[in-house]
């Protein structure tokens, strides 16, 4: 092998601007304006794409904030069955090329390409191969990174980005990453950024000059220790398929979770209403769940009122589910038991957490129960609505909505 086979086995493979991709493959007028997926009304954004952004639009921002920024941009709704499906095939072309994949989220992947079968060969020609049988196959781009560690090949790929590939070879590790701010460090949220900023470190060279001792101090003892190995490259950690799909971290979490919510038109306080976008979401949870082959036994609703309180409120289930009936009767017991008196609604959320894969699910029968049940309609209804659209197939209750 050459030394570049050897020395920089980690692929980051991430998607660019994923989700708003994804809606806008088969939309040639929208390729070059501005769009958002989400951000309908009072929601929040959930993707951007890359003429959006260049006017400050950002996922997380409210939509209201988004249109201020860029008042001609189109506004698409989200397709979560169309993610899980594309998510998956991408997915799918990574295991072609290694079988060592560790999904973070949806649209991004490590890959370690050191045990590449067949395909074996120099990771940049792998990489390059990665990026053109996604664009072939699904119609969009993704950007790699290419290093010797996982926390610098994620960094690879942000720099690479959009439709690109970047190698950071061993020996130009600190070159390429002292100057970048330490906000930029794999795992480094803006708490531990500002407290660092607060001491005067602003750049990962910074970081990399200050006594562990220090950064323990300031950070706590792992956290600083572990600063101090990222920056400077010397991230040992190996890719792991265990923690692969919603399981890794970066997914919520460390057990996993699959959530949905929905902010209404209008503040409400009826149950009827609210128990309807329940049952909505539940059913996109739990769709998801199915794609991705996963089941979970903690389902948490979550509230936020009028006045922008928020509570949630979690049960735990005797065994793991991905029943959409499973589940919406939980949400709907948790919510019956805030026993809430005329409280105007704002948003809605459902989420399903404790994931584990579905084949290590061992149900147990109940006796005189119907032979096929709730479960047996849902995989009907999955296989209904990947012939003909998230909308063949819906509870009576959703119709007309």
């Amino acid at each position: 092998m050459t030394s570049t086979e050897t020395s920089t086995p980690i692929l980051h493979v991430d998607m660019d601007a994923f989700y708003a991709s994804v809606m806008t493959r088969d939309r040639p007028d929208l390729q070059q304006v501005p769009v958002m997926v989400g951000g309908g009304h009072r929601g929040v954004v959930l993707a951007a794409n890359y003429p959006a952004r260049q006017y400050g639009v950002r996922s997380a921002m409210t939509g209201t904030r988004a249109r201020r920024l860029c008042p001609h941009i189109v506004v698409l709704q989200p397709d979560h069955d169309l993610f899980s499906t594309v998510s998956g095939s991408v997915m799918e072309v990574f295991r072609r090329v290694t079988p060592l994949v560790e999904s973070v989220s949806l649209d991004e992947a490590f890959l370690d390409v050191r045990a590449a079968g067949r395909r074996a060969g120099d990771p940049v020609a792998l990489g390059e191969w990665i990026r053109a049988t996604v664009h072939d196959e699904q119609r969009i781009t993704c950007s790699v990174g290419v290093a010797a560690s996982i926390s610098v090949a994620k960094l690879a790929s942000k720099r690479a980005k959009p439709d690109g590939l970047l190698v950071v070879p061993p020996g130009e590790v600190t070159t390429f990453l002292h100057p970048l701010d330490v906000g930029e460090l794999y795992g480094v949220g803006e708490k531990t950024r500002a407290v660092l900023h607060r001491l005067g470190l602003v750049t990962v060279g910074d970081v990399a000059h200050t006594p562990v001792a220090t950064l323990r101090r300031a950070v706590g003892h792992h956290l600083g220790g572990h600063l101090h190995d990222l920056a400077w490259g010397s991230d040992t950690r190996a890719v792991s398929p265990g923690r692969a799909g919603v399981f890794g971290h970066g997914g919520g979490t460390p057990e996993g979770s699959m959530g949905a919510q929905e902010t209404f038109g209008r503040d409400t306080d009826d149950r009827e209403v609210v128990l309807r976008e329940v049952l909505m979401l539940t059913a996109k949870v739990t769709s998801r769940l199915r794609a991705a082959e996963v089941a979970g036994r903690t389902v948490t609703l979550t509230v936020r009122f009028a006045d922008f309180t928020t509570i949630t409120r979690s049960r735990t289930l005797a065994e793991a589910t991905d029943v959409t009936q499973e589940v919406y009767a939980a949400a709907v017991r948790l919510y019956d038991g805030l026993r809430l008196q005329r409280a105007r609604v704002r948003l809605v959320g459902v989420r399903v957490e404790g994931l584990v894969p579905r084949d290590r699910v061992e149900r147990q029968g109940v006796l005189g129960e119907r032979e096929r049940g709730w479960s047996d309609a849902d995989r009907a209804v999955d296989r209904a609505t990947r012939r003909f659209g998230s909308s063949a197939v819906r509870p009576a209750s959703l119709l007309g909505r």
